[in-house]
């Protein structure tokens, strides 16, 4: 019998070192790293981080030692810089995303990050623990997220705990049978539930999945022992989350509603599914992205002006029309309305791109934007692959331009990263200068000695 799920996983993740990751991994780490960085600087300046910094100041600060609170400096326990942190890079909506609905990097880099600062790790440390998180929560994610969704639970924190787990234990010195025991202990903790903003409040997300990791962690490394199959077993993580631990989906983005739970320990280490990881540069659903940047695109390379457009068809994959999820769609945002995908589409034709520090419903929405986005129409298609929208513009004069998007349009490496990442500067609580620092730590963040700089670079001076 092969090894459980999370016995694969520790001993892959235990065993990983900087020399086993592949150049592309190591660059995709310090993009990823970077695009969080400036999600918690926005963030710091929001009232939810306010609101999650003052509690765990309040509940969790610390005489001595400690981990470091982002942009703000306060020394505060392990589980509450995890959420603070993690409550930082939520509220800057500068995020990543890994099928729409999960935003690995809020567990991942927080956690590297307080593990790094903790044992004094180096640069090439914290990618190591970064790279395994990414690996494990994605391949954990993949193909089962629509259907974990369908079960009410909300994917992002529920895949998101495993994402924290696996560097925090690594950095933190957890041997291989801890790691399992960490993993298998995350599975009584992953939660996430949509009914909360469906009923007019909020949920804790993955600022909790971060806290409830360290939790895991210290436990496992108490010798508290997790148990075998705790992800594939009859009442394990994947029988509660989807329904059945078989493989059966309810829903899916396209083909069959079938996959094997073998496929996702398949080629560890060997093939990386984190280099389908996006950045969000907008603050903007990932589904969104495309409609801004291809349609604006289109536009430009065929001289479309605004006032030349009739109207404009988008066929996009059905799911990306039924946020959140198919079983409990959102009321309301099948139509034109400000966040519909047709917002950001007009956004594209009218401005050629989007604010980088806007969000939806701002006063400085154009109204040529609110009137453009009428002449929208979204087909939904079980065809179309995710985030491969086909756009095609109708204009006054009878022409047609029609452009696909390649699905890959937002998944950067470091370099572009760095060019797009500058147009958050000027709403930045630290000076330019600073910023540029932050860039150069992460650009070099395998020849820092101690990761532990990207945190004081972060603080408000």
């Amino acid at each position: 019998m092969p090894a459980s799920l999370s016995r694969q996983f520790a001993k892959w993740a235990y065993e990983l070192k900087y020399q086993d990751l592949p150049p592309e991994v190591v660059d995709k780490v310090k993009a990823l790293t970077l695009q969080a960085l400036a999600s918690v600087l926005i963030g710091y300046q929001t009232p939810a981080a306010k609101q999650a910094i003052r509690m765990v100041k309040a509940e969790e600060t610390v005489a001595r030692g400690g981990s470091t609170i982002l942009v703000d400096g306060a020394k505060v326990t392990k589980a509450g810089a995890g959420f603070a942190n993690t409550s930082l890079i939520s509220a800057g909506g500068k995020l990543d995303s890994y099928w729409m609905l999960t935003h690995p990097g809020e567990t991942i880099i927080s956690a590297s990050l307080l593990g790094a600062e903790a044992e004094g790790h180096s640069g090439k440390d914290f990618i190591t623990a970064a790279a395994a998180g990414y690996e494990v929560m994605e391949r954990m994610a993949r193909g089962f997220i629509p259907s974990v969704m369908a079960r009410g639970f909300h994917a992002g924190p529920a895949f998101g705990i495993f994402g924290a787990v696996v560097p925090a234990a690594k950095l933190l010195g957890l041997d291989e049978e801890q790691i399992h025991s960490a993993i298998a202990l995350s599975t009584a903790l992953a939660a996430g539930n949509l009914e909360g903003p469906r009923s007019g409040g909020t949920m804790l997300r993955e600022n909790a999945s971060t806290r409830n990791a360290i939790l895991a962690v210290l436990s496992a490394k108490e010798g508290v022992k997790g148990g075998d199959t705790t992800l594939e077993g009859d009442a394990g993580f994947y029988h509660s989350h989807t329904g059945n631990n078989k493989g059966k989906l309810s829903y899916v983005f396209t083909g069959r509603k079938t996959t094997s739970l073998d496929r996702i320990t398949s080629d560890l280490g060997r093939e990386w599914e984190m280099m389908n990881t996006l950045h969000r540069i907008y603050s903007a659903g990932a589904f969104n992205l495309p409609h801004i940047d291809v349609t604006a695109k289109l536009c430009a390379d065929n001289n479309i002006k605004p006032e030349d457009v009739e109207r404009v068809e988008a066929v996009v994959n059905w799911l990306e029309t039924q946020y959140p999820s198919p079983a409990f769609p959102t009321p309301g945002r099948s139509g034109p309305i400000v966040g519909s995908i047709h917002y950001y589409s007009a956004y594209g034709i009218v401005t050629r791109g989007y604010p980088m520090l806007g969000r939806p419903g701002a006063d400085t929405d154009p109204p040529e934007v609110l009137e453009m986005m009428k002449r929208i129409q979204i087909i939904p298609s079980k065809t179309q692959p995710h985030l491969r929208p086909k756009i095609t513009i109708y204009t006054k004069n009878g022409k047609s331009y029609t452009a696909v998007a390649t699905g890959r349009e937002f998944m950067f490496d470091l370099k572009e990263e760095s060019r797009r990442i500058k147009g958050v500067v000027p709403g930045l609580p630290i000076p330019a200068k600073q910023f540029d620092e932050i860039v150069g730590a992460c650009s070099g963040l395998d020849q820092l000695p101690k990761a532990d700089k990207l945190i004081q670079l972060t603080l408000v001076k």
